[in-house]
């Protein structure tokens, strides 16, 4: 009996062990797996390049201090004329004013893209100062004042963005017509504006041959991580085959392959000008 009983206490002792010394017979393959998902986390976790300054100082011109201001007006179908009209009668005044620091870079009408809209950019001199003081000085301008009461029920929408332009970009500056302007405008992946200038800063220069780079710009203020590009091109099959010619030039294919991945969305718009507007 007593010999039973050593017998089955050593078989329990035995049995305790084995289970206490499993785990370790497992850990190679624990590591393993370890390994590999490290391995596989790898391939999804995008690696973050610490900055130690703002993107704006990183993109934006060093030698300006310019703020641009992008208006998006979603007019009544049977307000359009009219609300071109006021426009063209109130904004060049604006522009002309000395008292004011801002320029009316562009004014147009979507043609195609969304339609019924009006698309002004506006650029001010002295960055968020200049803007404020122009705010300022409108509150108390009556005409302008009668104007946006005009102009409020016109309208069935409308939206801005405060921008900056980059560096390797052309300043827009006014320009003879007559030509269409194409606005391309891309919600970028969050963290990705860096790429974004790094990539273009050296696209640009495979589309300067006919001179229908206007201006690119960041958003700063309202919806954030948007990128526009505007060009003007002659008519549309001008802009078809100047757009195929890219694609002929060695390394446009490679600079378009790493950028589409920094896109969420992208919108193009066709716009033609008003009379009034300083690019034509």
């Amino acid at each position: 009996m007593a010999a039973r009983v050593l017998r089955a206490r050593g078989a329990a002792w035995a049995g305790g062990l084995l289970q206490r010394a499993a785990p370790c017979s497992l850990l190679p393959r624990l590591r393993n797996r370890s390994r590999e998902d490290s391995w596989l986390k790898s391939l999804f976790v995008r690696k973050v390049d610490p900055r130690k300054d703002a993107h704006s100082n990183l993109l934006a011109k060093k030698e300006t201090s310019n703020l641009y201001k992008l208006q998006f007006h979603n007019v009544k179908p049977e307000c359009l004329e009219a609300y071109n009209k006021i426009c063209q009668e109130v904004l060049p005044k604006i522009h002309e004013d000395k008292h004011y620091p801002c320029t009316l870079v562009g004014t147009w009408n979507t043609w195609y893209g969304e339609q019924d809209q009006a698309v002004h950019l506006w650029r001010y001199e002295g960055g968020y100062p200049a803007l404020t003081e122009v705010m300022n000085k409108l509150r108390e301008n009556k005409e302008f004042l009668e104007f946006r009461k005009a102009r409020s029920d016109m309208l069935l929408s409308r939206k801005n963005q405060l921008l900056l332009e980059f560096s390797f970009w052309n300043e827009p500056v006014p320009r003879s017509g007559p030509n269409i302007y194409e606005l391309r405008s891309y919600q970028l992946r969050p963290g990705t504006m860096i790429e974004w200038g790094n990539y273009w800063a050296r696209a640009i220069r495979f589309r300067q041959d006919g001179n229908e780079a206007v201006g690119g710009f960041f958003s700063q203020i309202g919806q954030l991580y948007m990128v526009h590009h505007l060009w003007a091109y002659r008519d549309l099959q001008t802009r078809e085959d100047i757009r195929n010619a890219a694609w002929h030039k060695h390394g446009w294919e490679e600079l378009v392959y790493y950028t589409v991945p920094l896109i969420q969305e992208m919108e193009s718009r066709i716009m033609i000008p008003l009379k009034t507007s300083p690019l034509q």
